[in-house]
């Protein structure tokens, strides 16, 4: 076949020849005075003539070319031309058969319905980085190339060539695997440092969902956590660590930490915030955090939170209605010279409440209020429990496996009892006014309540013994008003003593010829667990509480 009666419809060919036309230099206009007539001679007798790319033998050139080229012609693309370097990469070829018989090592990499849709269109197309049947990768262009100038469809063919990229192409898989290497160590850190079992409240029933975002080694530092903090109170918390990867997930998992040594403190939301502001700067002073603390007493009915710089808390009533959390929202932690201030939001029977990161609700194409709007929506019709409302709520915000952003999601809900269940929870309080008969009342009060509530006569007996006790400690150290509190849940017997006084218990070694000093030393040695904390009006609060027996 006569090769040099095709030509290759090469983009750009025909512009470049017409470049050429353009910008050549008749000999007319060398003497018109543009070019010095001793600078034209100079270039011509010193430059050695170059001759024209018109005038190259094509098909030497396509012979010594390191990639692999071929040719196939007509509309069952024959083969007429393979080159060097395709013979010594898949052997000696048969010229005039049929593409698919004399090149069956295109098949694989999926070149033969290229051919078709290059032929039929005009145009040329490749394939980048497919890998052939020699175990290397190549990239394939296929150019449409007429006879003799003819634009007939069936006088086209389609010139193939493959450039050897299998250096890059391990290369870009050595770093694929790195990146999932380094992914996968920084999910394991992620999940490492995330609660692996969320603690149960009695009086709360809780669900969290964590998802990575995308398919990099780009893992945040979102992170959630429900903390008890005794006396029936739960402290709720959900955060986001800026920036990606482990450097994010290492200062998630010290905070973290932080808190839940900053919640046994039992201190207001926003002295917790204040002292996580501090350590966030000591940890890294290039690394900030959003963070909403939260803690719910079941007696208050209500959710007492402080934020930095995070997503306001949303919560649903028994009836569907959605309300968002107001100001106070401060900084973000790590910013420093803020003072943060406690806010709070009802939490009756029958709410759900959710807490959640901005990769739930924040996309790159509308605002952030629209995402919380649509949150809001979806949260208000979503039912069942709060696994069931955190999966509903993940899928209609549409987070998939590649979604771009880390997710945490945390739902908690205060569940309206009824019938046998709410036997198992209830309340009971006496306010102590003070004076000698202060003590023996509290005592017959916490009798007759413990009685009514049916517990065993030996739980029964320690209920009344702590209750004296911390009774005793209020009227010798503390101020009115003076209030005792019992309350019962399937789970445990709380005691709680409050007073207007701020001075906080602490258990101490009485000597044997002290007169006081064992009061909070005998409530701890029967009780399960004890505590105090300061109230938010002012004064403090002192309790204990006992496993109950299993039935």
């Amino acid at each position: 076949m006569n090769f040099t009666r095709w030509s290759a419809r090469l983009p750009g060919t025909q512009r470049r020849a017409a470049a050429r036309t353009d910008t050549t230099v008749s000999p007319d206009r060398r003497s018109d005075g543009s070019v010095p007539a001793a600078r034209v001679e100079q270039l011509t007798e010193e430059a050695p003539p170059v001759p024209a790319v018109d005038e190259l033998p094509v098909r030497d050139v396509l012979d010594r070319v390191p990639a692999l080229v071929a040719l196939v012609h007509g509309p069952d693309h024959r083969l007429a031309y393979v080159n060097d370097a395709y013979v010594a990469a898949f052997g000696m070829r048969d010229l005039g058969a049929r593409a698919r018989e004399a090149l069956p090592e295109l098949d694989e990499p999926g070149l033969f319905p290229l051919l078709d849709q290059v032929q039929r269109s005009g145009r040329p197309r490749t394939l980048k980085s497919r890998k052939a049947p020699d175990g290397r990768s190549y990239t394939f262009t296929c150019t449409p190339v007429t006879e003799g100038g003819s634009g007939d469809r069936g006088d086209r063919g389609v010139l193939v060539f493959a450039t050897d990229v299998t250096d890059h192409a391990e290369a870009a898989a050595r770093l694929r695997a790195s990146e999932a290497r380094q992914r996968e160590t920084a999910v394991t850190l992620q999940r490492s440092l995330l609660p692996q079992e969320l603690e149960e409240p009695d009086d709360l029933r809780v669900a969290a969902t964590y998802h990575p975002g995308g398919t990099e080694a780009a893992v945040g530092g979102d992170w959630y956590d429900v903390i008890t903090l005794g006396g029936g109170r739960t402290a709720l918390v959900i955060g986001d660590v800026m920036g990606r990867g482990v450097r994010a997930a290492a200062v998630m998992g010290q905070l973290r930490t932080a808190v839940r040594a900053y919640a046994r403190l039992d201190l207001p939301p926003h002295e917790v915030l204040q002292l996580l502001d501090g350590l966030a700067t000591e940890i890294d002073a290039n690394q900030i955090a959003t963070c909403v603390y939260a803690i719910h007493d079941p007696n208050e009915g209500r959710l007492v939170y402080a934020s930095a710089g995070h997503l306001p808390i949303l919560v649903r009533d028994e009836n569907g209605t959605v309300q968002r959390a107001d100001e106070p929202t401060g900084p973000p932690l790590g910013t420093g010279g803020w003072v943060h201030t406690s806010g709070s939001i009802s939490l009756t029977p029958g709410s759900t409440a959710v807490l959640y990161t901005d990769g739930l609700v924040e996309r790159r194409d509308e605002d952030l209020d629209e995402g919380i709007a649509a949150l809001e929506r979806a949260l208000s019709g979503a039912t069942g429990t709060p696994q069931v409302i955190c999966d509903r709520l993940v899928r209609s915000a549409g987070v998939t496996p590649d979604h771009d952003d880390d997710v945490a999601v945390l739902v908690l809900q205060h569940p309206a009892r009824a019938g046998a269940d709410a036997e198992l929870f209830r309340n009971a309080a006496l306010e102590l006014l003070g004076g000698v008969e202060a003590a023996p009342r509290a005592r017959a009060f916490a009798s007759g309540v413990l009685t009514s509530w049916r517990f065993p006569t030996d739980l029964h007996d320690l209920g009344v013994l702590a209750t004296s006790e911390l009774v005793a400690n209020s009227l010798q150290h503390g101020t009115p008003p003076m209030r005792l509190r019992l309350r019962r849940t399937d789970r445990r017997l709380i005691i709680e003593v409050t007073d207007g006084d701020d001075h906080l218990p602490r258990r101490r070694r009485a000597e044997p010829g002290d007169e006081s000093g064992r009061g909070i030393a005998i409530v701890a040695t029967i009780a399960t667990n004890w505590g105090s904390r300061r109230t938010p009006g002012g004064g403090k609060a002192v309790w204990c509480e006992f496993v109950l027996p299993k039935p």
